[in-house]
């Protein structure tokens, strides 16, 4: 797959603004709109895109719903004009996050891209695979999350970034800075989890 078939060819990305959500999506639920609607406002971006994974290293695939259904259903939500849901990595054929940023350096070039996660990601990403190469690629937007703030900023990954922090209020500049690069970003919380709806046959 190249790049030029992936969500957006490549002159559109040219100086764009634009975040990236990675996850299962497992399902994906009104938190993750939420978290959307929050990073365009915070960060002043132009759009976000939802990267699906095909299947989370991290976890049991016996627990992972069927790839296509979870790209749809999460297409179903995002209905904000801003909002992309793209399952690029499938075709990339990457497993892992670190994969994905390596083959998608061509476009990170052109645009200006920030990755967004919650925090209870972030609390375990020292977890991923090569995990040191996600924050050296990308500025970082951490959101809080019921119960994980305190676990996130006492995490292995913020103490060794703890001097790329940038403070919320500047969060808008993320997208303009080179990584490394993060902040911490408080909003209202959500309390859905996609574990929680799976365990509800939702």
């Amino acid at each position: 797959m190249t790049i030029t078939s992936t969500l957006y060819s490549l002159p559109r990305i040219a100086g764009r603004r634009i975040g990236l959500f990675g996850g299962s999506f497992n399902p994906a639920h009104a938190g993750h709109v939420a978290v959307s609607e929050e990073a365009l406002k915070r960060l002043q971006l132009d759009e976000v895109w939802w990267l699906v994974s095909p299947q989370n290293p991290l976890k049991n695939a016996a627990d992972t719903a069927d790839f296509q259904l979870r790209v749809a259903h999460a297409r179903k939500l995002a209905t904000h004009p801003r909002m992309h849901v793209s399952d690029m990595e499938a075709g990339l054929g990457t497993r892992t996050t670190a994969q994905t940023f390596a083959a998608l350096q061509p476009m990170f070039d052109l645009g200006n891209f920030v990755w967004i996660m919650g925090a209870d990601s972030f609390a375990g990403l020292h977890h991923w695979n090569d995990w040191r190469e996600i924050p050296a690629t990308l500025p970082l937007a951490v959101f809080a999350r019921p119960g994980w703030s305190l676990k996130a900023l006492g995490s292995p990954a913020a103490l060794v970034m703890q001097r790329y922090r940038i403070d919320s209020a500047d969060a808008a500049r993320l997208a303009d800075l080179q990584a490394p690069a993060w902040a911490f970003l408080n909003m209202p919380l959500r309390h859905e989890s996609s574990t929680a709806l799976r365990a509800n046959g939702s």
